[in-house]
């Protein structure tokens, strides 16, 4: 019996989100843009999609049978930012809806400050790990180390810093998840160095497309066309994973902690 082809060999890209901001919306309206607190497989896929020089409406046939699981090494926080939107010439601004020859109406009466409220992520560190075919995984690394269109977290507005690929790896998700040292900011493993006596693991939460998982997530692109976007839905499990975290074992001399334990002989 002969082993599988180049072709059916499977293969994980992981790729390192972390940058100033990043929002990962599955449901907004005009004048409020959520985030969600993860990635989304719908914009893990179109970072992957400007990457390799997609234009919007050409097929994804081959990128959404991508499975993703999402390991959060520093959660960041929210913020909110109040934004305005208004016409440079001093003009109304058009309505959302559009006439019968595709021609947007102005606002009436005239409207010409427009209020929305946009959602982000500050200071958020994520791996993503992407499964598929190998020469397909190869292909889209290479694709993010050179990219053909800028990539983004999310919004155009969201940069990702370096490094954003973390290689190739020739196991499961999970198992890459699992072994793939902690990527959070120096500032957050050196906090948590002082505080745990542990600091050769940390515990990160993650999420798995699951096919048997008990959350439904409705983020799977089917087209970015301006015209046709449309998604569907996948299932998902959550857990938690012990990761190195690439720090030296502490020392008690410099974290105060002596490792005796005052109430072992009490048994508790």
């Amino acid at each position: 019996m002969t082993g599988p082809t180049p072709e059916q060999e499977q293969a994980v890209l992981l790729l390192r989100l972390a940058g100033p901001l990043q929002a990962w919306g599955d449901k907004s309206a005009f004048n409020r843009r959520e985030t969600r607190p993860e990635p989304t497989k719908s914009g893990v896929i179109g970072l992957l999609a400007a990457a390799a020089g997609r234009e919007r409406g050409e097929s994804l046939d081959d990128l959404v049978p991508l499975h993703l699981g999402v390991r959060v090494d520093q959660p960041g926080t929210l913020l909110r930012d109040y934004h305005t939107v208004s016409d440079y010439r001093g003009r109304p601004l058009p309505q959302a809806g559009v006439s019968a020859k595709g021609i947007q109406k102005l606002t009436s009466p005239a409207k010409h400050t427009h209020i929305t409220t946009r959602y982000y992520l500050q200071d958020a560190v994520f791996v993503a790990a992407v499964a598929g075919p190998r020469d397909l995984v190869e292909t889209l690394e290479s694709a993010v180390r050179h990219p053909a269109f800028p990539l983004a977290l999310g919004r155009r507005s969201c940069p990702p810093s370096q490094p954003l690929s973390l290689g190739v790896r020739a196991t499961g998700i999970e198992k890459a998840l699992r072994q793939e040292p902690w990527q959070a900011s120096r500032r957050v493993r050196e906090q948590h160095r002082a505080r745990e006596q542990d600091t050769e693991r940390v515990d990160l939460c993650a999420t798995l497309e699951d096919a048997e998982g008990d959350e439904v997530l409705h983020d799977v692109p089917q087209s970015f066309g301006h015209r046709s976007r449309s998604f569907t839905s996948r299932r998902v499990r959550h857990l938690w994973l012990s990761v190195p975290t690439g720090l030296p074992k502490a020392d008690p001399a410099h974290t105060g902690r002596s490792g005796h334990d005052p109430f072992a002989l009490l048994g508790w």
